[in-house]
């Protein structure tokens, strides 16, 4: 089963939230599996085109009024979170759960199965915030390509690579 990580910033602009969600139904027509993390904005994005080939890990059970087998990170998600995080002990019990679902989002829920690719937006293609933490778990992962849709040439990349 091939899987993608779709997700990014809650402020990722409209006409990008667009493209996510036709990247996600494009790769739902491949067979491709979603993980996201159930956020505003781009997860929303990629999860409205994804169709049944999705697996949303959430913080906490109804995180934005959300349902799912995935909404509570495990204790060795939280520790994993805590060696990739710059900051980690100012970082509220929330905050640390929002962190430690995203170590799902990339690994799965035994933390052992990584996503072939990442595709995200990062506010100017610097790779900061909540998917700073999943992208910074990428370099242990180097098999895991990223798409920052903030890079400009990153769709016509992308498209090859799925063309191909």
């Amino acid at each position: 089963m091939k899987t993608y990580a779709g997700i990014g910033a809650r402020s990722t602009p409209d006409n990008v939230l667009k493209q996510m969600t036709k990247i996600a139904i494009y790769l739902n027509r491949l067979g491709w599996t979603l993980r996201s993390g159930g956020a505003t904005g781009a997860d929303n994005a990629f999860e409205a085109g994804a169709g049944e080939n999705k697996e949303i890990y959430l913080p906490w059970p109804g995180y934005n009024g959300k349902r799912s087998a995935y909404s509570r990170p495990s204790t060795e998600a939280l520790l994993m979170a805590s060696s990739y995080h710059p900051n980690w002990h100012a970082c509220s019990q929330g905050v640390r759960k929002l962190h430690a679902r995203n170590c799902h989002i990339v690994l799965g829920p035994l933390l052992d199965d990584p996503v072939d690719m990442i595709i995200c937006w990062t506010p100017g293609g610097l790779r900061g915030k909540g998917t700073g933490q999943a992208l910074r778990m990428t370099k242990d992962y180097p098999q895991i390509a990223v798409y920052d849709l903030a890079v400009p040439e990153t769709i016509e990349i992308l498209r090859k690579k799925l063309i191909r």
